[in-house]
């Protein structure tokens, strides 16, 4: 078997931690399954590695890129950070890092609430031409409700790691307070608010309908959504998901501003959590979005924030019984993006076309699991998923693993190395297995 350490030699790697290089060693010695363990040790600094542009001082900046595009996402740079939060105290350089990841998307959200996605300095993009509000700082303006979801999640989850309350100073509270106007801006109670967005494309999932407004929803308390994580349009406003992940994150922003003092911001978060979480559809089997009318779409995505991944952000238990309801739903046939095939089965999404099954859906169906069974099931798909590359994808052919999308994408990569550390942490017994092969069409 080809050793699969496909990492860049140490002087060519962006960033590198001693902490993060130890957690390798020690766990990786605990995988049973060689393969398995070559993916964990390539995968978890794969951030760190070919993704952080890190410039230390007075107040750290990290610039993320997401890998093959260089540009900042907002929920992507929170995603491919989060496994090093726990790592973060006993490193501070490390610690500094993942401030700087802080700093820079409060900087982003004061230059603009309504993007997804950054660039370094000014360079422009090449969707500059969108019918929005384009600035050249700008990469891309999809107004996506989960990536000011992920900007509070990150600042209340270094907070509870690390207990450094020095990124949280006036330009943060000025950024969180433009999170919670954007958010309700968003809820649409007073008229359609400030964002527009056209594009000229092909697919209509590109694209906003209604000059730019998206289709209609009737206001209810949730707050609308242009796209999906996915960076998909929505279809129905409300994309319920988010609006999940929306509660949860408004109430971590309450805990954080409440420790600071800072109660006026703490109590605009309170008071938008309850009218957010009062407004959720309470129904056996969530649907994917919803607008108002009664009109509702049942499917799952695989990116997150989605259905599956309730849990994991926290906003729903694995044993409610809504929860394992729609769980059995979206890992089923049931779910038109729910693809099996010769290579493996898991959900997908419109993103990439149907039949392509996403590394990140099957780390977070390991990830909601309770079943020892399923557990080993997903990490044998996942290591068969990486044709031979070492690392992991955004998407693989349900029948074909060597048809493959995005070879560098560290969410993905990330997002698996945090399960592995997971399974170490309260299941090793699932480590110590040799998984099956499966192997491509």
């Amino acid at each position: 078997m080809t050793e699969l350490n496909e990492r860049p030699p140490l002087h060519q790697r962006c960033f590198t931690s001693e902490a993060v290089e130890a957690t390798i060693d020690r766990v990786r010695s605990r995988i049973a399954d060689a393969e398995l363990g070559r993916l964990f040790a390539n995968a978890l600094p794969n951030t760190l590695d070919t993704t952080v542009d890190f410039t230390d001082g007075e107040r750290p900046d990290t610039f993320v890129i997401t890998g093959d595009i260089p540009a900042m996402w907002l929920r992507d740079s929170t995603a491919q950070v989060w496994p090093y939060l726990a790592l973060a105290p006993s490193e501070p350089r490390l610690q500094r890092m993942l401030a700087g990841v802080v700093n820079r998307q409060v900087r982003c959200v004061l230059i603009d609430p309504y993007a997804n996605a950054f660039n370094k300095a000014q360079e422009g993009s090449q969707w500059s031409d969108d019918r929005t509000a384009m600035r050249p700082e700008l990469h891309e303006r999809k107004w996506e409700l989960d990536s000011l979801c992920s900007v509070t999640r990150l600042s209340h989850g270094y907070w509870r790691a690390c207990g450094d309350t020095s990124p949280f100073d006036e330009d943060w509270a000025r950024a969180m307070a433009m999170v919670l106007r954007t958010m309700r801006e968003q809820q649409r109670r007073d008229g359609p608010g400030p964002y527009r967005f056209q594009r000229l494309a092909l697919s209509p999932t590109d694209t906003l309908p209604f000059d730019g407004e998206g289709w209609p929803a009737r206001p209810n308390g949730l707050i609308r959504s242009g796209f999906r994580p996915s960076d998909d349009a929505c279809q129905y406003p409300y994309l319920i998901p988010a609006n999940f992940m929306a509660v949860t994150a408004l109430r971590q922003l309450d805990a954080l501003a409440t420790a600071l003092g800072r109660v006026a911001l703490a109590e605009s978060a309170r008071g938008l959590a309850d009218e957010v979480a009062a407004a959720l559809p309470t129904e056996g089997v969530l649907p994917y979005e919803t607008d108002g009318y009664g009109n509702a779409l049942y499917m799952d995505d695989a990116n997150v924030p989605s259905l599956l991944s309730l849990p994991y952000l926290g906003c729903l238990s694995v044993d409610d019984p809504r929860y394992r309801a729609t769980r059995a739903f979206v890992l089923s046939e049931d779910n038109p993006f729910f693809f099996r095939g010769r290579a493996g089965c898991g959900i997908g999404g419109p993103h990439c076309g149907l039949g392509m099954i996403w590394p990140i859906a099957l780390t977070m169906q390991a990830m909601t699991s309770t079943d020892d069974a399923e557990i080993l099931r997903c990490l044998a798909m996942l290591k068969a998923s990486h044709a031979g590359t070492g690392f992991m994808h955004e998407s693989f052919h349900q029948d074909d693993v060597r048809r493959f999308t995005r070879p560098w994408f560290a969410w993905a990569n990330s997002l698996f190395g945090e399960l592995v550390l997971r399974l170490d942490a309260h299941r090793p017994h699932l480590l110590r297995q040799q998984l099956p092969d499966i192997g491509p069409a």
